[in-house]
């Protein structure tokens, strides 16, 4: 049967629509920034070095993050606009090119988990601890990491048509899970015995795996729009292609954060293994700040991709104009806690007096890059959304490689730890210039020219009425 009725993407009043995507999106993501502090906050419980083989677990953790979300923006881009121009036959190919893309994200790292955890941690430093119970954490994390990846493959599916309540309840689920069974597994209750950092990991693959099956069920009983007819899908080189076009430049840029996380790590242990620990926290808390953003931008993704297929430039425009508004407020709002509860802040992780000593300071000089990142986001989903995911990939190279990690070496270079804390506002104020920039071309070669388009097309109806 033909599928014509229009989806509310193309009709909901944008500011209704933007609010009604991304909130549960924005709930979801709280809840997720919640069980990411709660988990380190019982990690920190067992000792510092538990604390900081947590920490320096993330690149890896964000690498798995990297793939499976980078290839998800490339379907649900592509999606989005499939449904917007009703092909519903690349629909169904870009549905089974997406499943076939994630199983091989899935053994890439399960093969890094069986054989290279060890030499990850040896890398990075010579603390016996610190390498045996990251060691054990991030090989417990990568060799399950066939939930992270389903479960976000099929929330990107559900967001793609707009079902972001369905999302809501699946990361939720995932999250409460995981903060249930982290003391249960950490410090050994209910009859279960105490596993440390182990628990961590298998509460968070946990919580992972069930929030796969819950998206897998939502999808295939109420995401209608994008079934899986067997009769056009199929494995579609130029599908693939189109996926990774604005996938490829995604994992990179999220992939550069793993860099810099690995390479601050660095720069941070040469002073002392406590100044990585406070690194860790802060990317713990600022998820609370970004977090929030990001739901928005998930909202904002499929709602411009389908305006862009369906040709208003009226709604795109204001779909752009209210996520920046929103997305700068909660940015306002994050560096103001951040700079009059620091203190609070570093003691939810048992800090230490040389922690807070570190800490307070980082946190108060990191904040400041919060009030130009809320632009620079929303910016770099508009890229996305419209195929354009080589933008992001040049601001996020600009911040990162080019700015943040010579800035942060050079400045270590004076012996005083509190000022490499300078790099993150520093770069984020050249990713704003970029990000401003490259959005204006963007905003003149494609966003401009369907103003004009429109109004053919609204010409051409009356003239035809």
């Amino acid at each position: 049967m033909e599928r014509t009725a229009e989806n509310k993407m193309g009709v909901m009043p944008v500011n209704k629509l933007l609010i009604t995507m991304s909130l549960p999106m924005i709930i979801s993501m709280i809840i997720q920034a919640l069980y990411n502090i709660v988990d380190s906050i019982y990690v920190s419980q067992i000792n510092e070095a538990a604390l900081t083989a947590v920490s320096l677990s993330f690149p890896i953790q964000n690498l798995m993050i990297a793939f499976a979300t980078g290839t998800c923006v490339g379907v649900n881009a592509l999606l989005s606009r499939s449904l917007g121009e009703k092909n519903f036959t690349l629909v169904n190919k870009t549905f089974s090119s997406g499943v076939l893309l994630t199983l091989i994200n899935i053994s890439v790292f399960m093969c890094f988990g069986f054989l290279f955890t060890r030499h990850f941690f040896r890398a990075q430093t010579d603390i016996t601890e610190i390498v045996d119970k990251g060691s054990d954490y991030l090989f417990i994390v990568t060799t399950l990491c066939f939930g992270i990846f389903g479960e976000i493959l099929f929330e990107r599916l559900l967001q793609s048509t707009g079902k972001t309540l369905f999302s809501m309840i699946t990361q939720a689920t995932g999250a409460i899970t995981n903060i249930i069974l982290d003391p249960v597994l950490i410090f050994g209750r209910w009859g279960f015995k105490p596993m440390g950092v182990r628990g961590a990991a298998l509460a968070t693959v946990t919580g992972q795996i069930i929030a796969m099956i819950l998206a897998v069920l939502f999808h295939f009983l109420f995401n209608h729009e994008v079934k899986l007819d067997l009769k056009h899908a199929g494995i579609d080189g130029r599908v693939i292609g189109l996926i990774m076009k604005v996938g490829i430049p995604s994992i990179a840029m999220v992939s550069i954060g793993s860099i810099m996380n690995f390479a601050m790590n660095q720069i941070l242990l040469s002073f002392v293994s406590t100044a990585a620990a406070v690194f860790g926290v802060y990317f713990k808390l600022q998820s609370f700040v970004f977090m929030p953003v990001f739901g928005l931008n998930n909202g904002l993704i499929p709602i411009i991709a389908y305006n862009y297929g369906a040709r208003s430039f009226e709604r795109i425009k204001k779909a752009i104009l209210f996520a920046v508004i929103y997305a700068v407020s909660i940015m306002i709002l994050g560096f103001l806690v951040f700079q009059i509860f620091p203190d609070w802040l570093l003691g939810l992780f048992d800090a230490s007096k040389e922690m807070l000593a570190l800490g307070r300071p980082a946190l108060r000089i990191i904040s400041f890059s919060f009030l130009l990142a809320g632009f620079c986001i929303v910016v770099g989903s508009v890229f996305q959304s419209l195929g354009n995911g080589l933008y992001s990939l040049i601001v996020s190279i600009a911040r990162q490689l080019l700015v943040l990690i010579p800035v942060a070496y050079l400045l270590s270079l004076t012996n005083q730890v509190r000022f490499v804390w300078l790099a993150f506002p520093i770069a984020e104020t050249v990713s704003f210039a970029v990000s401003a920039y490259l959005f204006k071309r963007i905003y003149s070669e494609k966003i401009l020219p369907l103003k004009y388009l429109s109004r053919h097309d609204l010409t051409e109806d009356t003239t035809q009425a």
